[in-house]
């Protein structure tokens, strides 16, 4: 992957250590691992992100950001991709891992039609029925993105790597 393509849309390192919740962290974010666009680090960065996206708790850039710290993944990345669920796509990724979830588990025809409202307050009503699907799929989810995330950029970092040095070679005139 282009580091400069990355660095373009990541925030720099010393605007987010003025941020004023990140301050709290001391020299703990001074750790270059979070900071530095390599393979390992990006490559983990887009594994924790994915799998914090499709977690139902709130609060999941935070989550994002501590799991983030503790492998010493890159930091700013890890928060960016837990935006895939955004509010525009949240409804339809935890419906879809609510009838995955559902399909897991064995249970009848997911919620809809008669009574369905998507509301919050239909949801908080309904909660007590859907929990489990719910967290059944959201974890596989999860998981499977999470996974994909990290080989598909293990993957294409590497395929990167290997054109770049080949067209190096060839230059030179090697091959």
């Amino acid at each position: 992957m282009p580091r400069k393509y990355l660095r373009r849309y990541l925030p720099p390192p010393a605007e987010l250590e003025k941020h004023w919740l990140l301050r709290r962290l001391g020299t703990r974010l001074h750790h270059p691992r979070l900071w530095h666009l390599n393979r390992r680090s990006v490559s983990g960065a887009a594994g924790v992100g994915l799998f914090i996206a499709f977690i139902p708790v709130p609060f999941q850039m935070f989550i994002s950001a501590f799991v983030a710290l503790w492998l010493r993944v890159n930091l700013p990345l890890s928060v960016a991709l837990i935006f895939i669920t955004n509010p525009l796509t949240i409804a339809p990724a935890f419906y879809g891992c609510y009838r995955l979830g559902a399909l897991l588990l064995g249970e009848p025809a997911p919620v809809t039609g008669k009574g369905f409202e998507p509301t919050i307050g239909w949801l908080l009503d309904q909660l007590g029925a859907i929990w489990q699907p719910l967290l059944v799929g959201s974890l596989a989810i999860s998981t499977v993105s999470g996974l994909l995330g990290y080989g598909l950029v293990q993957a294409a970092w590497r395929l990167y790597v290997v054109r770049k040095r080949g067209a190096l070679l060839r230059a030179l005139g090697h091959r």
